[in-house]
């Protein structure tokens, strides 16, 4: 069976140093475009991490410093990227806690925004261990009786995440073959950044999630603590945290200033 698209989905899957989203890098990355009428591109690139990778990660992927001591820099094929991405969703596996998040620190390493407002985001891996809990290789064997070659190769993975997807939609009959209800059944609790530092509650209040402020809504901690933003901007956070955070300070910035126009415009009214 064929997915039912409104518009692009993009599978992708990246190999990488590590599993730190603030400071590792791609080594990595394959995208799989797919359209709504069915047609379907493909493209994969090494990529130079401009640091050493550790043993431990090439003994996953098996990328090494030396095959990718000639490869292009994220920052010098971001830009493609970026456009290939460009009015889509995306997918992946394990997706919203790792691929996009990193994605996304890359993107804005290289200069290059990146938002997922507008886009719709479906975790494969959500929806497979909500059904079936277990791990990529055997979920392919699982959904489509077939064993997964070249385990921790980009490309392979993409491909047996984009088949386990099309297989969890045709095995399921309350899962509905719609971006929509894919994105809404794959997604864990509500972030507002993609590493899950920042929150919303049940009033749809962002909160943080860690530190001596956790619980407390972010706009009442820059009100009581202003030096925490501060803090934060400089420390080892993710690029996208931050983004998230400096967003919300200056909409606290923008509501100030405006309540404190109508309070003039009122006195001038008055006068």
């Amino acid at each position: 069976m064929n997915l039912k698209l409104d518009r692009p989905l993009i599978f992708f899957d990246l190999e990488t140093t590590g599993v730190q989203i603030a400071t590792d890098r791609i080594v990595e990355i394959s995208i799989l475009k797919l359209y709504p009428n069915g047609n379907k591109e493909s493209r994969t690139w090494l990529v130079n991490p401009e640091m050493k990778i550790p043993q431990q990660s090439i003994d996953i992927h098996g990328i090494t410093d030396e095959k990718v001591a000639n490869e292009p820099k994220f920052k010098e094929i971001a830009p493609e990227i970026s456009k290939i991405l460009e009015g889509a969703d995306l997918a992946g596996f394990n997706s919203t806690r790792f691929d996009i998040p990193l994605l996304a620190e890359e993107m804005l390493r290289a200069g290059i925004n990146f938002e997922m407002d507008g886009k719709k985001a479906v975790d494969v891996q959500v929806i497979f261990h909500k059904k079936e809990p277990r791990n990529l290789a055997a979920g392919y064997s699982f959904y489509c009786g077939k064993e997964l070659e070249n385990a921790h190769s980009a490309k392979a993975d993409t491909q047996a995440t984009y088949e386990i997807l099309e297989a969890q939609v045709e095995k399921y009959d309350d899962i509905e073959n719609s971006i929509d209800f894919l994105s809404e059944f794959s997604t864990q609790r509500e972030r507002a950044d993609f590493a899950g530092f920042v929150m919303y509650n049940d009033k749809d209040e962002e909160i943080l999630t860690f530190g001596k402020h956790k619980g407390r809504t972010v706009e009442e901690i820059f009100r009581s603590d202003p030096g925490y933003y501060s803090w934060i901007q400089n420390a080892d956070f993710p690029l996208y945290t931050k983004k998230v955070l400096k967003g919300i300070k200056e909409r606290m910035a923008n509501q100030t200033q405006k309540y404190t126009l109508d309070d003039l415009k009122n006195k001038f009214k008055k006068i």
